[in-house]
Order: structure tokens, then sequence, then C-alpha cells
């Protein structure tokens, strides 16, 4: 497998430390193609995204990760879900120009929420100020606050690539004071072009070439969107029949636009009245993602 939308998965033996480098090409194309976002903006997202998938292979589930930023800012919301499947979807909201720098700059007064949502569970909920230098930053803080494992990350983004990199520490593993310390320094050196340009075993030798370090095979990742008219005609059951007819008389029909995708659900009213009529069968219930 090529380098292009990969996820990879590394650990410094005998020292307690993992690491992932995640690399979206396609998968993040498929992203920009649904919405023209401002380059302020386009670095944000790509970045969440990234993270999202970083974060989402450190755990074992089967459901969806999401972190969400929101903010008071020009930048209002950010959104990435990643799933154990490992496919990707995000969406960005903002009004006006959107400023490059600190996240307060970027979302002014904010809030970073992590939600895992696992099948057979109740969903999990992390929040976190929306401080620092960056996402990487914001996240780092989260980690320091709501988990006992040391975790960091670098993020970027361009117009073509969106790139990751993660340490953790493992838990009750046996290591030295000074293990971390060294592979964080090492990681420290990388730089925005390595991350982008450079293929996954490169960059990780340049890195960390003096430690003894296991990488495993690389895992794809891809865009796919969980929206289907199915799952929007169970949107609409839920509204009520007074709200959805409301829609119908106004409109002459129901129009519902994914943002994720930017698919668009139209519902005449042949439609409207079959998903409502009281003898319609249930939907199925649709798998969480």
């Amino acid at each position: 497998m090529s380098d292009s939308d990969s996820l990879h998965r590394f650990l410094f033996e005998d020292i307690g430390v993992r690491g992932e480098l995640v690399q979206l090409d396609a998968s993040w194309q498929a992203v920009l193609a649904r919405h023209e976002y401002p380059d302020a903006v386009r670095r944000q997202l790509g970045q969440a995204l990234a993270a999202a998938s970083l974060l989402s292979a450190t755990i074992k589930f089967q459901g969806s990760l999401i972190l969400q930023a929101q903010g008071s800012g020009p930048l209002t919301t950010l959104v990435a879900q990643a799933t154990h499947q490992r496919s990707l979807r995000g969406l960005a909201r903002w009004q006006g120009e959107v400023p490059t720098g600190d996240l307060r700059t970027t979302f002014g007064d904010g809030r970073l929420v992590l939600t895992i949502q696992n099948q057979g569970a109740d969903p999990y909920q992390g929040i976190v100020a929306l401080d620092g230098a960056n996402l990487a930053d914001a996240l780092r803080g989260y980690f320091e606050q709501s988990e006992q494992l040391r975790t960091r990350l670098w993020l970027c983004a361009d117009g073509e690539r969106a790139v990751g990199l993660l340490l953790q520490e493992l838990p009750a593993s046996s290591r030295e004071a000074d293990d971390w310390e060294r592979v964080a320094l090492l990681a420290e050196t990388v730089t925005e072009r390595e991350l982008l340009q450079l293929p996954a075993e490169t960059l990780l030798y340049r890195l960390f070439n003096e430690e003894k370090v296991r990488l495993f095979p690389p895992e794809g990742v891809t865009f796919r969107c969980g929206c289907s008219r199915e799952r929007i005609e169970t949107v609409l059951r839920s509204l009520g029949r007074d709200e959805v007819e409301s829609l119908l008389a106004e409109q002459g029909h129901v129009l519902v636009d994914c943002e994720f995708c930017n698919r668009h659900y139209r519902f005449d009213a042949v439609d409207v009245e079959r998903l409502l009529r009281d003898d319609a069968p249930a939907a199925v219930s649709p798998t969480r993602h």
C-alpha cells in the first residue's frame, strides 16, 4: 500500500511509547470537493481530520470519534468524524474573513469537544478550552486534563494533503524517566514541509533512526459519508406530521441537504405522505458509524 490515505502505526520497543502517522490525500481531496473553504479554514479542517483519524486509532471501539471545535469568532464550527472502519468526514462553518493565527484569533472564545460513540455503550465526552497556538496544543491540553497518558500531536494541512503524527505513552509499561522526553524531542524537530512531502518510512527513519522502532503494515483511510435517504426519512418522521407538512406547504417539497457530502434529498407530496402515513413500515435502524 502506498502512503496515500494510510495510517501507519509504530512502536518504540522496550520503552513503552507508541506512535501513529496518518497521511490523507484522496480522502482529503474528497472533503474539499464538497465545499469551497478559505485557506485558513481549510488548514484547520485538514488538521482536525488528521487528528480525528489518529485519536480513533488509539482506542478499541465499534463506532465513531467526533472532534468538534466551537467558537465565537470567525471560524464558528469545525467537525471531524472518524470511524473504527477508518472512514472520515468533516465540515466547517465560518463567517466573514477568517484570519490566520492562534486558536483564539481564529475561533475566538471556544471549546473543543471530543465524543466517542461506541455501539452498546453510553457516549463518552470530554471538553477542553480552545487554547494554544494550534489544534495540536489544544489536544495536548485535553490529554493533560482528562487522561493519564502523555500524548503529543503534530498536525498540518495544505490544499493537497493533511498529515498528523502522534506519540503516546503506553499504560503500565516499564520505562526510564527520560524515554518520553527523548522521543518527543526527536519528533519536535519535524518540519511542516517534511510532514507534507516525505514518504512515511522516510520520515520516521529521519526522526527516529537511533531508536528501536517496529513499523506495522499501513491501514487504508477513506472518505465516506454515512447519510442516506432512509436516515433522512427517519429524521423527518421524528419531526412529526405537522412540522413536515408545514415545510411541504411552504415550499411545495421538502429539501434536506447533507452538510458533510453536499448531497441533496428531495421529498415531494407523494413521498411525504408515504413516509408519514400511519401504516408506513418503520425505517431500518441505522448502523452507527
